[in-house]
């Protein structure tokens, strides 16, 4: 039953997979072009592509329909003609700003505003499935560090391969888009055990409820919990810190198989997280 409910959202996970991936990549741009010497090719072609993915997240947030039945989440339709502009905006500067790095220009202006942009987003969603208020600040938290994980590991494997073909590149940018990726890593797990020991989500009742602190550990959705645990939050934190030492090191190819693997590991991560909220209610 666990599997079939989360299932039958698959269209809330797609949007929340495709939104991670437009604000959280076009944020390591907004880092790298302000804090390092990246080069204009990365930055222009990881800028499109986030344009590319707000531009699938808006088709698909056009074709939401309801949540499914037995999901304790609900939905504000107020919020989404709001939630869809704000999507349509960020894809604008997204683009605009591809042009404007591919012609040599900073771009600060844009790429703040692409990225606050960017963030209205995610809070737009938090108000629509966030339920009352007090719902609606974690699940904001929630979707800005999935964004900044999932964008995040698949922006700084493009900039490995970046290295692949211009070795040349000093190694501080991929350095530190490596080690902004493990703090996120990190920050969830820590959120992870906050979120699970207290209940947080419409789904658990939380401390001195029927659930209880850690229940959705043992409960109908562990199996579900633990893959969330251990595949999308532990191994990655491992492997994060293990391409930091290897871009360290200038074993860049070392670095970006490495981020390759954490592509696929943190993206099942973000697939689980938004699978147990909108088909349980809970926050993982």
């Amino acid at each position: 039953m666990a599997a079939e409910q989360i299932a039958s959202n698959l269209a809330l996970i797609n949007w929340t997979v495709l939104c991670a991936l437009a604000v959280g990549s076009f944020a390591v741009v907004v880092l790298a072009r302000l804090s390092t010497a990246a080069t204009r090719g990365f930055l222009a072609f990881t800028a499109f592509a986030s344009a590319a993915f707000a531009g699938l997240a808006y088709l698909s947030d056009t074709g939401l329909g309801p949540i499914a039945a037995g999901s304790p989440v609900t939905a504000d339709p107020a919020f989404d003609v709001p939630r869809r502009a704000a999507l349509a905006v960020f894809g604008v500067f997204a683009l605009v700003t591809t042009l404007a790095i591919a012609r040599g220009r900073r771009a600060t202006v844009l790429l703040l505003a692409g990225l606050g942009t960017g963030v209205a987003v995610l809070v737009l969603g938090a108000l629509t499935w966030g339920g009352s208020g007090p719902g609606v600040i974690p699940l904001a938290i929630q979707l800005l560090v999935l964004a900044g994980a999932t964008g995040g590991v698949f922006a700084a494997m493009i900039l490995g391969h970046w290295y692949l073909v211009t070795p040349r590149l000093p190694e501080a940018p991929l350095v530190l888009v490596s080690r902004r990726l493990f703090w996120i890593v990190g920050l969830q797990v820590l959120l992870f055990v906050v979120w699970v020991g207290f209940g947080v989500g419409p789904g658990d009742a939380g401390p001195g409820g029927s659930d209880g602190p850690f229940q959705a550990l043992v409960g109908p959705w562990a199996l579900f919990v633990w893959l969330r645990l251990v595949v999308g939050l532990v191994f990655p934190l491992v492997v994060s810190w293990a391409a930091v030492q290897t871009a360290r090191s200038r074993s860049m190819e070392s670095a970006t198989g490495l981020l390759y693997i954490n592509v696929g590991t943190i993206a099942s991560g973000t697939i689980l997280a938004a699978g147990l909220y909108f088909g349980a209610g809970l926050l993982v």
